[in-house]
């Protein structure tokens, strides 16, 4: 009868823990998704801020990658 007693006992232990980390997971999860949101915000940032220099530099560059090849005719 102990060992079911036992057994009994941890696996209530068990689930609780396992809640415990379910939940402990969702915050990191939302932590997580709070930084990467603030990282995309400061690189968009720093980039609007390197277009910025470059023009009052006049060194700007074609935003929309190369320009096109021309015809040969």
């Amino acid at each position: 009868m102990t060992t079911f007693k036992n057994i009994i006992e941890k696996i209530k232990s068990l689930e609780t823990e396992r809640r415990s980390l379910l939940l402990e997971i969702e915050e990191l999860k939302k932590m997580a998704d709070s930084k990467a949101s603030a990282l995309e915000n400061e690189v968009s940032m720093l980039r609007e801020e390197v277009k910025s220099l470059r023009l009052l530099l006049g060194t700007g560059e074609p935003e929309f990658g190369p320009e096109p090849k021309k015809r040969q005719k």
